[in-house]
Protein backbone atom coordinates (compact mmCIF):
# COMPACT_ATOMS: atom_id res chain seq x y z
CA UNK A 1 0.00 0.00 0.00
CA UNK A 2 2.83 2.41 0.82
CA UNK A 3 4.60 1.53 -2.42
CA UNK A 4 1.41 2.35 -4.36
CA UNK A 5 1.10 5.70 -2.60
CA UNK A 6 4.73 6.50 -3.41
CA UNK A 7 4.20 5.46 -7.05
CA UNK A 8 1.17 7.77 -7.28
CA UNK A 9 3.11 10.62 -5.69
CA UNK A 10 6.02 10.11 -8.11
CA UNK A 11 3.68 9.92 -11.12
CA UNK A 12 2.01 13.16 -10.06
CA UNK A 13 5.38 14.88 -9.58
CA UNK A 14 6.50 13.63 -13.00
CA UNK A 15 3.35 15.04 -14.62
CA UNK A 16 3.71 18.45 -12.98
CA UNK A 17 7.40 18.68 -13.90
CA UNK A 18 6.90 17.42 -17.48
CA UNK A 19 8.69 19.63 -20.03
CA UNK A 20 5.56 20.21 -22.10
CA UNK A 21 3.43 21.07 -19.06
CA UNK A 22 6.11 23.40 -17.68
CA UNK A 23 6.48 25.11 -21.07
CA UNK A 24 2.73 25.67 -21.21
CA UNK A 25 2.72 27.17 -17.70
CA UNK A 26 5.69 29.39 -18.60
CA UNK A 27 4.00 30.60 -21.77
CA UNK A 28 0.85 31.51 -19.85
CA UNK A 29 2.83 33.34 -17.17
CA UNK A 30 4.97 35.33 -19.61
CA UNK A 31 2.14 36.22 -22.01
CA UNK A 32 -0.78 36.66 -19.60
CA UNK A 33 -0.83 40.45 -20.08
CA UNK A 34 -1.11 40.02 -23.86
CA UNK A 35 -4.17 37.76 -23.63
CA UNK A 36 -7.79 38.75 -23.38
CA UNK A 37 -9.63 37.33 -20.37
CA UNK A 38 -11.29 34.76 -22.65
CA UNK A 39 -7.95 33.71 -24.15
CA UNK A 40 -6.41 33.40 -20.69
CA UNK A 41 -9.36 31.35 -19.45
CA UNK A 42 -9.05 29.05 -22.45
CA UNK A 43 -5.30 28.68 -21.88
CA UNK A 44 -5.91 27.85 -18.21
CA UNK A 45 -8.50 25.26 -19.21
CA UNK A 46 -6.13 23.70 -21.76
CA UNK A 47 -3.29 23.67 -19.21
CA UNK A 48 -5.52 22.06 -16.59
CA UNK A 49 -6.82 19.39 -18.94
CA UNK A 50 -3.32 18.60 -20.22
CA UNK A 51 -1.97 18.27 -16.69
CA UNK A 52 -4.95 16.18 -15.58
CA UNK A 53 -4.72 13.84 -18.55
CA UNK A 54 -0.99 13.31 -18.12
CA UNK A 55 -1.39 12.76 -14.37
CA UNK A 56 -4.18 10.22 -14.93
CA UNK A 57 -2.10 8.39 -17.54
CA UNK A 58 1.00 8.21 -15.35
CA UNK A 59 -0.93 7.24 -12.21
CA UNK A 60 -2.80 4.53 -14.11
CA UNK A 61 0.48 3.17 -15.44
CA UNK A 62 1.97 3.22 -11.95
CA UNK A 63 -0.97 1.34 -10.41
CA UNK A 64 -1.87 -1.23 -13.08
CA UNK A 65 0.12 -3.98 -14.74
CA UNK A 66 0.32 -4.15 -18.52
CA UNK A 67 -2.30 -6.91 -18.65
CA UNK A 68 -4.62 -4.88 -16.41
CA UNK A 69 -4.17 -1.87 -18.70
CA UNK A 70 -4.98 -4.04 -21.73
CA UNK A 71 -8.08 -5.38 -19.99
CA UNK A 72 -9.19 -1.86 -19.08
CA UNK A 73 -8.72 -0.64 -22.67
CA UNK A 74 -10.69 -3.61 -24.02
CA UNK A 75 -13.49 -2.89 -21.57
CA UNK A 76 -13.56 0.77 -22.62
CA UNK A 77 -13.76 -0.26 -26.29
CA UNK A 78 -16.61 -2.67 -25.52
CA UNK A 79 -18.51 0.04 -23.63
CA UNK A 80 -18.04 2.49 -26.52
CA UNK A 81 -19.29 -0.14 -28.96
CA UNK A 82 -22.33 -0.89 -26.80
CA UNK A 83 -23.05 2.84 -26.57
CA UNK A 84 -22.93 3.17 -30.35
CA UNK A 85 -25.22 0.15 -30.71
CA UNK A 86 -27.70 1.64 -28.28
CA UNK A 87 -27.72 5.03 -30.02
CA UNK A 88 -27.46 3.52 -33.52
CA UNK A 89 -24.22 5.49 -33.99
CA UNK A 90 -25.91 8.82 -33.24
CA UNK A 91 -24.36 11.08 -30.64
Amino acid sequence: MISTAIAIQNATREAVMDDGIMSFASMMYHHKDEMTPDEFARAMFEYSTSLSALTATLVTSACLTESQLDEMMNTIKEMESMGKDITNGNE
